[in-house]
């Protein structure tokens, strides 16, 4: 019988898992310490470019902080998939990539209540990738990355639940 050979550069990986967490004044302090404590990684402010009069936003004024993880993702996003009950939703999937929020980060194994934090949740921004995609990014003799490159939704549910057994509803 013939082997079936899986070409290399069809296989997924995951490029990064982003965390993010909103808030203004004291509140973005307290979500700042909880990003910083569950991943290990000093967080960067993002800043408001538009003035939003209803959020009492205004340009330059920072509204949330970021923490991107490069080195070691899956780790971190067993425990992250754990704390919602390894379970996603169809709708959280889009083209190369997924998001789901977590309401409180005391569901976390292994993390337990800080009064200085208190209660707050955040959202978790998982990004794929396939062989090739440094082509785009690159600076000398950047070249296009073909649109079969791209990693459908339904490339995202079997990997995800071969490699992380999730279940998707």
């Amino acid at each position: 019988m013939a082997e079936i050979k899986i070409n290399p550069m069809r296989k997924i990986r995951i490029e990064k898992v982003i965390f993010k967490i909103g808030g203004l004044g004291d509140e973005l302090e307290k979500g700042l310490k909880l990003i910083e404590l569950l991943t290990g990684k000093k967080a960067r402010k993002t800043k408001a470019i538009k003035r939003v009069p209803a959020f009492g936003t205004r340009p330059g004024l920072e509204i949330g902080a970021i923490v991107t993880i490069r080195k070691n993702p899956k780790e971190i996003l067993k425990r992250m998939l754990v704390a919602i009950d390894n379970s996603l939703k169809k709708k959280q999937i889009s083209q190369n990539q997924f998001s789901f929020g977590i309401k409180e980060y005391i569901e976390i194994p292994g993390m337990e209540y800080h009064r200085d934090i208190g209660i707050r949740g955040f959202d978790v921004n998982v990004v794929f990738k396939r062989a090739g995609k440094k082509v785009k990014i690159k600076k000398v003799k950047r070249g296009k990355v073909p649109k079969k490159q791209q990693i459908p939704k339904e490339e995202i549910i079997k990997f995800m639940e071969e490699t992380f057994q999730t279940q998707f509803v």
